[in-house]
């Protein structure tokens, strides 16, 4: 029996894990090692800090869940990894493994920028749950005495999409808290342009997204590096000083401590990969997810990085999965489809209003694109979010 162990229990681990069970059966032990109890809808965070949702609402419990399918869970966080074993270090134990699957997620750097993040600095964030409470706290302070507000991503960065849903979903906030007379808002980002996505923008969204900054009142800088952050201003690469009495800053991701102590990534510790997402190095471990390095395909002025989604994560998961069966089951067949050739497919949320995007493939050229505006969108992602979270609770990732 083949022993597979997964890192990551979140998109692209559990896609995996359940993917595998299904096609292998008692071909295989699944593992999957997570330092999170609890799978998280990642994209719903953005409602939290305004008690649009719990973080009961958007997550469920690993262990029953995937113990249901007869897939083991350990709640453990990975330590280092020796792949010329074949084991994985873990905070409760080793575990050998005949295939790996590292789909960990990535490590916060906020130390990218004197004074970012709500532990060691002066901003909020919204990347996991504990920081979307932390920035409603501070949401709920504001409220009482509002002023300066800003929002963006950092240089560096690759999760915009997240920083464009806050800043109109804070925008609408405002509004609903009858204090948006009382707000100034401004967006910072290192994208070359708004809308840019990290992706090279796709189709009119650069015009679209000018267009609601414009009519939402919502100063929009772009191309710009933070160089420090102190308790009410960010100080920018051009020179600008914005004072700020609520600031959300997406950080730069890097791969897992684990991946950095282990030589198995890059200079950031994400893992390269082909287009069968196993290791250019090693035959016997894949990676999938915010795990897999990938660089924008052009140089900008200010560097950036490429978003890769919860879509585009069990994509990759479904590819690699399919690829590790094959390899159980001694078929030559393997499954390829590089990262810019996934179709990306995402709803960004606007508070009452959003934007459904889909294109051929991630980066330029593409065959066609879609960019569907208006307030169904909202719905759409509301939808989503419920019929996401029941077909992971089900295992169901044969679905759509």
């Amino acid at each position: 029996m083949a022993k597979i162990v997964i890192l990551g229990g979140s998109f692209a681990g559990l896609t995996a894990a359940f993917d595998l069970k299904r096609k292998l059966k008692d071909k295989a032990e699944v593992i999957v090692i997570s330092k999170t109890k609890n799978f998280v809808f990642i994209p719903s965070l953005i409602w939290v800090p305004f008690k649009w949702r719990k973080p009961e609402d958007i997550s469920f419990e690993l262990r029953p869940v995937l113990e249901k399918k007869g897939i083991k869970f350990v709640h453990a966080e990975a330590t280092r990894i020796l792949p010329e074993s074949n084991r994985v270090e873990t905070t409760s134990g080793v575990y050998d493994y005949d295939f790996l699957l590292i789909a960990t997620g990535p490590d916060l750097n906020f130390s990218e920028v004197e004074g970012l993040g709500p532990q060691d600095g002066y901003t909020t964030s919204i990347c996991n749950v504990e920081h979307a409470l932390h920035a409603g706290e501070r949401w709920e302070e504001f409220v009482k005495s509002p002023g300066p507000i800003v929002i963006g991503a950092t240089q560096k960065a690759s999760c915009f999409g997240a920083a464009y849903e806050y800043v109109f979903n804070i925008e609408y906030a405002a509004r609903k808290a009858g204090i948006r007379d009382k707000v100034e808002i401004t967006f910072i980002t290192s994208e070359p342009f708004l809308g840019n996505f990290g992706i090279g923008g796709v189709g009119s969204s650069q015009k679209m997204t000018e267009y609601f900054f414009k009519k939402l009142g919502i100063r929009g800088i772009t191309n710009v590096a933070i160089e420090k952050i102190t308790e009410d201003k960010l100080f920018l690469s051009n020179g600008q000083v914005l004072p700020f009495k609520y600031a959300m800053i997406i950080p730069p991701f890097l791969g897992v401590k684990a991946i950095r102590d282990s030589g198995l990534g890059n200079e950031a510790g994400f893992i390269p990969v082909d287009s069968t997402y196993r290791h250019l190095n090693y035959d016997n471990i894949y990676a999938a997810g915010v795990a897999v390095a990938v660089k924008y395909p052009e140089p900008t002025p200010i560097p950036i990085g490429v978003p890769k989604t919860g879509y585009m994560s069990e994509v990759m998961a479904r590819v690699a999965a399919e690829n590790i069966a094959s390899k159980v089951l001694g078929k030559n067949h393997e499954s390829k489809l590089s990262f810019e050739d996934i179709a990306p497919l995402c709803v960004m949320d606007a508070g009452n209003m959003g934007v459904l995007l889909v294109a051929s493939r991630v980066f330029k050229p593409r065959k066609y694109h879609i960019l569907f505006p208006g307030p169904w969108s909202h719905w759409v992602k509301v939808w989503f979010e419920k019929y996401y979270l029941w077909k992971m609770r089900n295992g169901y990732t044969q679905l759509p």
